[in-house]
């Protein structure tokens, strides 16, 4: 529950990536995670859509991107603590999933601070963890709709954004987007592994069983193109990209 920003990045770079996992914890609800007092989380209906050709607009949308990469820290983390009994492996990988989230979020944020912005100038919402709370009972519920459905469609929106930031003439911002969107593709890779590796273990279709969590869960339906390579780079099969396509809102 670490409030500060600058000492969840040192902590998470302490952690040995050999380090034993603790599986007897008291596993707690988490409602909200270690944040400091900024940004205001709103209704994402509540932010303002700003113009990415002028700087205030530029900080606004990296600004959106780093408190994504801060919950990703979070999420991280929390697939850690909150989960015993899987492999070894999964652990390890959840590990170097927060720190490259940790990376990105110091990335963003030492670009905003040259830009003249600081974390917590502008509001965000909560969607991101909102969705791991209402999947913190199960690591199948997780790896199925945080990775799979929230951090997918990162990769889809990505090189949009990127494009944005390229007219505006922010090569540095288009730097940190490459690194996002490269280490993204291994954070969703990840999550398609131990999702199939949960359905294998349960002798569960994981088509089917995609399908029914999305309904039980209530998980946001995609907008938008899908980014077919990156997600296939991330494990995504033909017949998940063909019902993820089939699912969009028209």
């Amino acid at each position: 529950m670490q409030d500060d920003p600058a000492s969840k990045l040192a902590m998470v770079a302490a952690i040995a990536p050999q380090a034993p996992v603790e599986t007897e914890l008291d596993v707690v609800a988490v409602p909200i995670p270690g944040r400091p007092e900024l940004p205001e989380l709103v209704a994402p209906s509540a932010l303002v859509q700003r113009n990415a050709t002028a700087i205030e607009g530029r900080a606004a949308l990296l600004h959106a991107i780093a408190h994504i990469e801060f919950n990703a820290i979070n999420l991280a983390l929390d697939a850690i603590y909150r989960f015993a009994g899987m492999p070894d492996e999964y652990y390890r990988d959840w590990l170097q999933v927060a720190r490259e989230e940790a990376l990105h979020f110091s990335l963003l944020v030492e670009h905003l601070y040259g830009m003249g912005y600081r974390y917590g100038d502008f509001p965000a919402h909560n969607g991101l963890w909102e969705m791991a709370v209402k999947t913190d009972g199960d690591v199948m519920v997780r790896m199925a709709l945080v990775p799979r459905i929230l951090e997918a469609r990162g990769l889809d929106v990505t090189p949009g954004i990127r494009e944005k930031l390229k007219q505006s003439g922010d090569a540095r911002a288009c730097e940190i987007l490459d690194v996002i969107l490269r280490d993204e593709v291994g954070h969703v890779r990840v999550g398609n592994r131990w999702y199939h590796y949960c359905c294998t273990l349960r002798g569960l279709d994981p088509i089917a069983t995609f399908v029914r969590l999305l309904r039980e869960h209530e998980a946001p339906r995609l907008k938008g193109r899908l980014n077919y390579p990156a997600r296939r780079a991330a494990g995504f099969s033909e017949e998940e990209l063909a019902l993820i396509e089939s699912l969009k809102e028209s």
